[in-house]
């Protein structure tokens, strides 16, 4: 007879830790494994990384959840690794070679040919993509090779700035809005400059405010005690730094929490974080309306926490 695994037990936990995703995990792996190693009763990511991408992957745990999709509807930025003068049948390393040119080399060319996809552009998502249509993910229509209709998405491609440019490999930094499919960029980048080309490498560099910089990996984040572990969360409102701040005083923060509409004598927005004034505590999200403080997420007496 096997040997029971001891149990884990599982501890409420809130915050958002920053992880660098290796290469070849899904988002959910990485999820899975640093909530093993937080004891995490509750927890979710904030936008799938494929597993070939590797980079800032933002994980929210207990009530920072409750604001996960800042981060999902934030600007992201990637350094991505083109594959000149080859077309593959996935768009990246993994498909098959469909087409082989010779690469483009002129780096004038391939800057002209980049600028075309900077601003609000349609695009269309590939097929290889996790995108979901009848319950099912497109890449599972893509394996059985069945092509699915793809109605084209607006998005705004913020910047394109050559990185290096040497035997066939572009690497290119790209700031990007939501929803961007950069291995659908890598080939529209390719089929500009009429060689073709597939996307090799993927890193995500930038959520919002978020930088890789700040994230770590999962073998450092093993290495550490529970404790230090722990330390590393960052408070909930991390993922709303781009938000405008409102702060109440104390006898407001109380009513707030409790859904009542507050008067106060700011412009109208729609998005706002708020406050209470001593101490600094995140309460939660709201917008403004008319002269008035309507809550939209609100943390639990016991979730509020001391913001720096």
């Amino acid at each position: 007879m096997k040997p029971q695994r001891p149990r884990i037990v599982r501890r409420a936990l809130h915050g958002v830790l920053l992880l660098d995703k290796p290469l070849g995990w899904t988002s959910n792996d990485a999820l899975q494994k640093c909530k093993g190693l937080l004891r995490a009763e509750k927890g979710g990511h904030t936008g799938t990384l494929d597993p070939l991408a590797t980079g800032l992957l933002p994980l929210c745990f207990g009530a920072a959840t409750k604001f996960s999709q800042a981060s999902l509807d934030a600007d992201k930025r990637y350094l991505a690794t083109l594959r000149l003068g080859q077309r593959t049948s996935t768009g990246d390393g993994e498909g098959e070679l469909l087409e082989e040119r010779a690469p483009v080399t002129d780096r004038a060319a391939i800057a002209a040919a980049c600028a075309r996809f900077v601003g609000a552009i349609d695009q269309q998502p590939p097929m290889h993509s996790a995108l979901k249509h009848k319950g099912r993910a497109l890449y599972e229509y893509a394996r059985a090779g069945i092509e699915v209709e793809r109605p084209k998405r607006r998005i705004t491609i913020h910047s394109i700035d050559i990185i290096e440019c040497q035997d066939g490999a572009l690497t290119i930094d790209v700031a990007c809005s939501k929803g961007t499919y950069i291995r659908t960029l890598a080939e529209d980048i390719g089929a500009a400059l009429g060689c073709g080309a597939h996307l090799s490498a993927l890193r995500r560099t930038a959520s919002g405010s978020l930088r890789i910089e700040q994230a770590l990996t999962i073998e450092a984040l093993a290495a550490l005690t529970e404790d230090e572990r722990v330390a590393l969360l960052l408070p909930a409102d991390v993922l709303l730094c781009a938000w405008p701040e409102v702060r109440l005083p104390d006898d407001e923060a109380g009513r707030f929490l409790c859904g009542l509409r507050r008067r106060v004598a700011l412009d109208d927005s729609p998005l706002v974080r708020v406050y209470a004034q001593t101490p600094r505590a995140f309460l939660g999200t709201a917008h403004i309306k008319a002269g008035e403080l309507i809550a939209d997420r609100l943390l639990s007496p016991i979730e509020v926490q001391d913001s720096p």
